[in-house]
């Protein structure tokens, strides 16, 4: 008796699962990244061998340019309901008798690169709505010991959130009296231990100086 030969068939996988888990990833991923602001002027740091990885929070950052100006930025904290950005300010402008209105601190709030804004321009640099124009404003943080805005910046950071600490990132053809300015600010109040942003420099290791 003859044997019955079942038909064969090829088989089929159906993508479609797959299709929308990427999808879903996708999605997720787009919703939940954080884009590093670019830098309101351009900085070449200089280059170190050091892998210590930057504090993704609590953080506040003296950012000094080639043409010495002083830049400040300072983050909300891991928790952003803390809203420490627009507390900082609102500080600032009781020292200045500047009142912000809430949408102003809330724009503030919002704007994640650092600023180079004279306290007394910053409503302008706020309702300012284009980058040429907020560029202005940008001529540097004053810092003279007739108006150091930048020491009260420092100050009133570390009064609302203690736990902020300070990274320093400098061009590298930034002159050196300014560095001692602003690490004299910093040491005015209290800040005496800080962090340098730098470039990793790939280092080549010789045999001879494995093997001593």
């Amino acid at each position: 008796m003859p044997k019955i030969k079942m038909p064969t068939k090829s088989p089929h996988i159906d993508m479609t699962p797959m299709v929308d888990l990427f999808s879903l990833l996708l999605t997720f991923f787009m919703l939940t990244s954080v884009f590093t602001p670019q830098e309101p002027a351009p900085v070449d740091t200089p280059f170190s061998v050091s892998e210590k990885p930057k504090p993704d929070a609590n953080i506040m950052t003296v950012v000094m340019s080639s043409d010495n100006r002083v830049f400040f930025n300072v983050d909300n904290g891991q928790d952003t309901i803390l809203h420490f950005r627009p507390k900082i300010l609102q500080e600032m402008g009781k020292r200045y008798n500047i009142e912000f209105t809430p949408q102003e601190l809330r724009k503030f709030e919002k704007y994640g690169s650092s600023f180079g804004v004279s306290i007394h321009d910053m409503k302008k640099f706020l309702a300012a709505t284009d980058t040429k124009d907020r560029e202005v404003f940008e001529k540097g943080i004053p810092h003279d010991s007739v108006d150091n805005q930048f020491g009260y910046w420092v100050l009133y950071t570390r009064q609302i959130n203690p736990a902020v600490q300070a990274l320093i990132k400098g061009d590298s053809n930034v002159e050196y009296p300014l560095v001692k300015k602003v690490l004299d600010v910093l040491q005015d109040y209290n800040v005496n231990r800080f962090s340098l942003v730098t470039n990793l420099e790939a280092v080549k290791v010789e045999l001879t100086d494995a093997k001593k």
